[in-house]
C-alpha cells in the first residue's frame, strides 16, 4: 500500500493511516522491525546508501522502518514536514538545541517549564556556552526585553506545567521571526489533537511521547516536529552521530497510542474540566488552575488557540505541604507518580518531584508552592475520581 496524502484528511484518519508503507507479506498492523542492521543486495549498493546517493535502511540508530512509520505519522498529524523521533521527551529538547545553536548562542525560556528542563539549559548546555534567560510565560514585554543579538532560540511549554498557563504562540512567534530567532512549542500538555502551534507560526514542535501520544505509561520516547530544511541536515545529522533514538518497540506501542489519541484527549478534557469545577467548590483549596475555567487568567486565548483545555489540573491545598501530603497520601485510586498523560489518573507535589531541583526563589518566582498539587486526570469514571479525592481532602 502506498502511502496516503496527509494533506488531503483529517487527523483522526491520519492517526490511524499516516506512514504505513505494507511489506510483502500484506499485514494490516504496523510490523515492528527489531533489527539492529540491515543486507545490501551487493557491495556497490551498501556503499550508495552509506554515500546518501539512494535511500534505504542503513543502521537502525537512525533508519528504521517502525521508528519512521512513527515519525510521518506524528508530521502528518502535528501539520509539519519531518519528524525526528528520539529516546525521551528531554533527548528531543537536547537534540534541538544542539543541532541548531552554536557555542555563545543565547536561549529565551518561559519561567514554567518542566524542571528537567530548567535543569538542561542551566546545568548542561551552559557548558558548551548556551546561555538561558527566563521570563514569565505570558509577559510578552519581557520577551522582547530578554532578546539580544546572541538570541537564536524562543522555547516554552503551553499551557505550561505544572500551572496551565497559555501563551499566546502566535504573539511569540511574530517577536522571533521580528529577530530572526527560533520559536519552539512543547506540545506535550496538549499534542496535536487540541492545538496545532504551526498554524500559528512555530517553527519547531517538540513532544514528550511517553505523556499522552503513549496515553498508557508504557514507553519512553520523544519527537521533533518542523520543516525539512530545519530538520533535514542538522537536526537528523545530530540523532544520527549522537544516537538519542527511539527503539522499534517503542515506536511501535506510541503508533498504537497515536490511533486513539483525539478521543483519550476529548475523554481526559471531559474528566478534567468535571474535576476542576469540583476543586473550585472545595472550602479547603485555595485555587484552582485549569484553562477550562472561566476565571483562568487565559481562558479566552485557550479557546482560541486549543480545541480542548487538556487533562492537567492544579490546586493548592490550604496548610502547605503539610496538609498537601496528607491528601495525597490519602487518596485510594490515584497514582502517586509524577508522570502524566496515562489512562490512570496520577498526582505528585511539584514542589518536592518535577521541580525539587528549583531553588526556593525559583519556585516562588514561577508560582509553585508548597500546596500545590498536580493532577492528570485519567479514564477512570470521574465520579469515583471526586470521590477519592472528598474523602482525601476530609483528611487535612
Amino acid at each position: 500500500m502506498s502511502k496516503i496524502d496527509p494533506s488531503k484528511y483529517a487527523l483522526d484518519t491520519l492517526a490511524v493511516r499516516a506512514g504505513q508503507s505494507r511489506t510483502n507479506e500484506a499485514e494490516n498492523s504496523e510490523p515492528i522491525f527489531l533489527t539492529s542492521s540491515f543486507v545490501y543486495q551487493n557491495a556497490a549498493e551498501a556503499a550508495a546508501r552509506f554515500a546518501g546517493d539512494v535511500p534505504g535502511n542503513i543502521y537502525s540508530r537512525f533508519t528504521n522502518p517502525t521508528v519512521h512509520t512513527f515519525e510521518e505519522r506524528l508530521a502528518a498529524m502535528e501539520g509539519g514536514e519531518r519528524c525526528i523521533a528520539t529516546s525521551s521527551g528531554m533527548s528531543a529538547i537536547l537534540t534541538t538545541c544542539m543541532a541548531l545553536l552554536r557555542g555563545g548562542d543565547h536561549i529565551v525560556s518561559s519561567l514554567n517549564v518542566f524542571g528537567t528542563t530548567v535543569g538542561l539549559f542551566n546545568n548542561v548546555l551552559a557548558k558548551f556556552n548556551l546561555n538561558t534567560t527566563f521570563v514569565s510565560l505570558t509577559d510578552y514585554a519581557a520577551w522582547a526585553n530578554a532578546i539580544t543579538p546572541a538570541t537564536k532560540l524562543l522555547f516554552l511549554e503551553t499551557p505550561s506545567n505544572p500551572l496551565t498557563e497559555v501563551a499566546d504562540i502566535q504573539r511569540l512567534a511574530d517577536l522571533a521571526h521580528q529577530h530572526g530567532c527560533l520559536l519552539v512549542v512543547d506540545n506535550c500538555f496538549c499534542t496535536p489533537a487540541l492545538q496545532l502551534p504551526f498554524k500559528f507560526g512555530a517553527d519547531i514542535v517538540i513532544h514528550s511521547a511517553t505523556k499522552y501520544l503513549d496515553g498508557q505509561g508504557r514507553c519512553v520516547g520523544g519527537a521533533v516536529i518542523g520543516s525539512e530544511a530545519l530538520l533535514g541536515e542538522e537536526v537528523f545529522g545530530f540523532l544520527r552521530t549522537a544516537g538519542p533514538s527511539m527503539s522499534p518497540f517503542n515506536a511501535w506501542v506510541f503508533l498504537k497510542g497515536l490511533e486513539t489519541l483525539k478521543i483519550r484527549m476529548q475523554a481526559h478534557c471531559d474528566n478534567a474540566m468535571k474535576m476542576a469545577e469540583w476543586l473550585q467548590s472545595q472550602d479547603k483549596i485555595a485555587r484552582v488552575y485549569y484553562p477550562g475555567l472561566k476565571n483562568h487568567p487565559q481562558y479566552e486565548l485557550a479557546r482560541k488557540q486549543q480545541s480542548g483545555a487538556g487533562g492537567i489540573v492544579s490546586f493548592e491545598v490550604q496548610g502547605g505541604r503539610e496538609a498537601a501530603w496528607k491528601v495525597i497520601d490519602a487518596t485510594r485510586i490515584y497514582s502517586i507518580t509524577a508522570n502524566l498523560g496515562d489512562t490512570k489518573s496520577t498526582l505528585t507535589h511539584p514542589a518536592t518531584t518535577t521541580h525539587h531541583k528549583l531553588t526556593a526563589e525559583e519556585r516562588l518566582q514561577t508560582g509553585i508552592s508548597d500546596g500545590l498539587i498536580r493532577i492528570s486526570v485519567g479514564l477512570e469514571d470521574i465520579n469515583d475520581l471526586i470521590e477519592d479525592m472528598d474523602q482525601a481532602l476530609a483528611s487535612v
